[in-house]
């Protein structure tokens, strides 16, 4: 690392912790001579590969939401009421709950290249699975499968603060969380798009391009990373897959930070997605009478809240996080006001409110993820997975 980045307990290996320089992933894949990890090489890792995250964040995350767009088409080609195909969403969420609980913690275990590069691989190779199947059935369990190998960014959210200095952790952080707030909205913009002039399949057979194109750049810019429990406290004693799962347990009970920040978690997502589930009736009736376009547009407006996500990440940087949080929750009780009192008066509130609440909910996201990942640097995907499991529990 350079002479002004401060070296964390995570970075500092030494040739004893991490005696050989991997060559291969997964045994028989080749590393990239320059992406191999060398102990005696102290180099920080460009900030730019951010973005790389940021960009296989949005693209695998979108695997969660290219059905919700297409539950007509899908109830018309296998020939089922709504309520049976209504099934699909809450398979793959529940499956994406799932891979957060049991497969985004072995970041904390294993080396992350690789788990990141197999869990791209999986994802884009069970999608092909959705795109040909003709059976229901099939369909249903591969959703669920495809759920839980799709928590790649799960992985990628505690690697982008590692391999941050600490002075731009929150910048790092907030370029990856932003990116799978876009790839929520992207989903379902691209599916109904694409569905629109085509068939339902088309949207997969794009998803599966995506995937594997995002894969090959993974696997040309993700530097190899040695796995955490080469530097994990002696507390812990030798870390296995049990004993991750069972530290999560005794984080989510006895860690006061942890405690906290995912009831903040919790309740300010309750209020998040209770706005956005009654947009839709409140522009669609009086005074307002928007047309469903109309309506559609204003995920145009959290486009724009998410975008300006990475530049409250630098701001974020320079206050304590705590902090950072409860000026969050002020004003996402301001701009919530805005939208009780006025929402029915003029749609400027709703504008308002709109771009407020996607603003400071981002804010608020990011400076929990930076103060609970302080609690721990080897701990760091276990913490981040309490975190989501705080909010995929509503």
């Amino acid at each position: 690392m350079s002479k002004d980045h401060r070296v964390d307990e995570e970075s500092a290996y030494s040739k004893h912790d991490y005696p050989l320089i991997r060559t291969t992933d997964l045994g028989f894949i080749p590393i990239p001579t320059w992406l191999r990890h060398d102990p005696a090489d102290k180099t920080a890792s460009p900030f730019w590969l951010n973005y790389v995250f940021g960009l296989a964040s949005t693209f695998t995350v979108a695997n969660l939401y290219y059905c919700q767009p297409l539950l007509i088409q899908f109830s018309q080609y296998f020939d089922v009421p709504y309520k049976e195909v209504s099934n699909i969403p809450t398979l793959i969420q529940g499956g994406y709950a799932a891979g957060i609980l049991l497969i985004s913690p072995l970041g904390d275990l294993v080396r992350r290249r690789p788990l990141i590069l197999l869990l791209m691989f999986l994802s884009g190779s069970l999608t092909i699975g959705l795109a040909v199947t003709r059976s229901l059935v099939v369909f249903e369990v591969l959703s669920f499968l495809v759920g839980v190998v799709s928590v790649t960014a799960q992985v990628l959210i505690p690697l982008a603060a590692d391999l941050a200095p600490p002075s731009r952790r929150a910048s790092a952080l907030s370029i990856v969380i932003s990116a799978i707030l876009f790839g929520v909205l992207i989903a379902r913009v691209l599916a109904g798009i694409v569905a629109e002039f085509t068939t339902w399949r088309a949207v997969y057979y794009v998803s599966i391009g995506v995937q594997f194109a995002v894969l090959a750049a993974c696997y040309f810019v993700i530097p190899d990373y040695p796995a955490k429990r080469h530097t994990a406290p002696a507390s812990e004693g030798r870390l296995t897959y049990a004993s991750i799962l069972w530290s999560m347990g005794k984080f989510a009970v006895t860690e006061p930070l942890v405690i906290q920040s995912c009831l903040i978690n919790f309740c300010s997502t309750a209020c998040f997605s209770n706005f956005w589930v009654t947009l839709t009736f409140l522009l669609g009736g009086p005074p307002y009478n928007y047309s469903t376009l109309a309506i559609g547009l204003f995920g145009l407006l959290g486009m724009l809240g998410v975008a300006i996500g990475p530049y409250l990440g630098r701001v974020i940087d320079k206050l304590v996080p705590w902090y950072a949080t409860l000026v969050s929750l002020v004003f996402l009780v301001v701009f919530q006001a805005v939208q009780v009192g006025a929402a029915g008066i003029h749609i400027a509130a709703v504008i308002i409110a709109c771009l407020g609440l996607d603003v400071f909910r981002q804010t608020q996201q990011v400076s929990l993820s930076t103060a609970v990942f302080g609690i721990s640097a080897t701990a760091r995907a276990r913490l981040n997975a309490l975190l989501i499991l705080s909010v995929r529990s509503l």
